[in-house]
């Protein structure tokens, strides 16, 4: 009996769209192909009505593992390809249990469960029918507990129109919608938890994420711009391709710093940085920009400052974080491989020629007035002529930089 190892991965919130859905299975499509594995060989894409199933050459496992940081899948499913016959889907069933828990299956108990779904309603047996079947069968070759509330395994059989599909390991995807599918923003990185966390939830909202990294240099030295690189390229992970610009931002501060009250120097940078993303995220066609703001975790993030850094873009300025607590900002880092990043030492722009009492009450108007006598609109095109950027092969070790700086545009 031949059996075919393959990969089946399950959309979720795309199936709620209506007429437009194939416009987001056709981005996704694009997404995870991709992605692929170099290991996995040639990879066969077929589509079984609410299935997509991809026949990897070789490494079935390594393939579905990588299927699980594309957002937009809720499911994958590691399984093999039998004929539509009971005595194949048993004998399929335990050898990926074999594959999985070893030669010995009677060595240790654990309790099972058979799911059964039948796409092919012309089928002879009720899906109740191959529960019972399968069942009493893989009870028999291993002498394991059958629960149906809590199994320890559950086996799962999927009856197609012209084949069936047995997998005995499910993997739980990120969800959500493929990366592209609502537009492209402009998130602004730091070195911190907070943003690369900002821009992956971005992601899993079909945003296309850009990033702008602010560095203090000529003042500080580049341990910033290695940090936001390393971040970059571990969100990468998740979407099909990244760039990355970093923008030296050290002079502007200092030439802002000296319009302005200390107090509001924190501000007056927060409402620099927006300006100099939107002339970048307009030249990108992005339609907004991200930040990792927490509503009140720091000065600058109260409602009053928020509401003046806000008024110095026209695009809108999305914040998923806002309602989130430092740890739960830390516990998603972790999740997502960026936490082991953001805690290494650097030389953050943020702090330099910070005051030491930060207002936490602001206006725009008077952040006018600031930026008037500082020439903002010299220091926004002074900044972004001289953008260093890199780019990014999702979900590769192939990140490349420019060898010089170049002109985002």
């Amino acid at each position: 009996m031949e059996t075919i190892r393959c990969v089946l991965l399950k959309q979720g919130e795309i199936f709620l769209k209506g007429e437009n859905r194939s416009v987001f299975q056709k981005k996704l499509r694009q997404n995870f192909e991709r992605t692929f594995p170099s290991e996995c060989g040639q990879i066969r894409v077929q589509p079984r009505g609410g299935v997509v199933v991809l026949y990897p050459q070789r490494n079935a496992d390594h393939l579905a593992a990588r299927m699980t940081e594309v957002p937009g899948i809720n499911v994958v499913d590691i399984a093999v390809h039998v004929p539509k016959e009971t005595g194949a889907i048993v004998a399929a069933a335990l050898g990926e249990l074999r594959r999985r828990f070893g030669e010995d299956l009677s060595a240790e108990q654990r309790a099972f469960a058979v799911i059964s779904h039948r796409r092919d309603k012309q089928y002879p047996l009720t899906s109740e029918q191959l529960n019972r079947g399968i069942g009493a069968e893989i009870q028999k070759a291993t002498g394991w507990p059958v629960n149906l509330s809590r199994p320890e395994v559950s086996i799962r059989v999927e009856i197609n129109f012209g084949e069936a599909f047995v997998s005995v390991e499910r993997l739980r995807g990120l969800g959500g919608l493929p990366v592209g599918s609502s537009g492209r923003a402009m998130v602004l990185l730091s070195g911190g938890f907070d943003s690369p966390v900002a821009g992956f939830r971005m992601m899993k909202r079909g945003l296309a994420c850009d990033f702008i990294h602010f560095s203090g240099a000529p003042y500080t030295d580049p341990s910033s711009t290695y940090k936001a690189y390393a971040l970059v390229k571990q969100l990468s992970r998740f979407q099909p391709a990244s760039r990355l610009w970093v923008a030296q931002l050290g002079t502007a501060q200092r030439t802002l710093a000296s319009s302005s009250d200390p107090a509001l120097r924190t501000v007056a940078q927060r409402r620099l940085m927006l300006r100099i993303a939107e002339e970048l995220a307009h030249r990108q066609r992005a339609a907004a920009l991200v930040t990792g703001d927490s509503l009140g975790q720091v000065a600058s993030q109260t409602l009053s400052n928020i509401a003046t850094v806000d008024q110095a873009t026209t695009l809108p300025v999305l914040r998923p974080l806002v309602g989130w607590d430092k740890e739960e900002i830390i516990a998603e880092a972790r999740r997502i491989g960026t936490e082991e990043i953001s805690v290494l030492p650097d030389q953050d722009c943020c702090t330099l020629l910070a005051p030491p009492r930060p207002a936490t009450h602001s206006d725009a108007e008077t952040l006018l007035k600031v930026e008037k006598r500082a020439g903002i609109d010299d220091l926004v095109a002074g900044t972004v002529a001289n953008l260093q950027e890199f780019r990014f092969a999702g979900g590769h070790d192939t990140s490349q930089r420019t060898e010089e700086p170049v002109a985002a545009g």
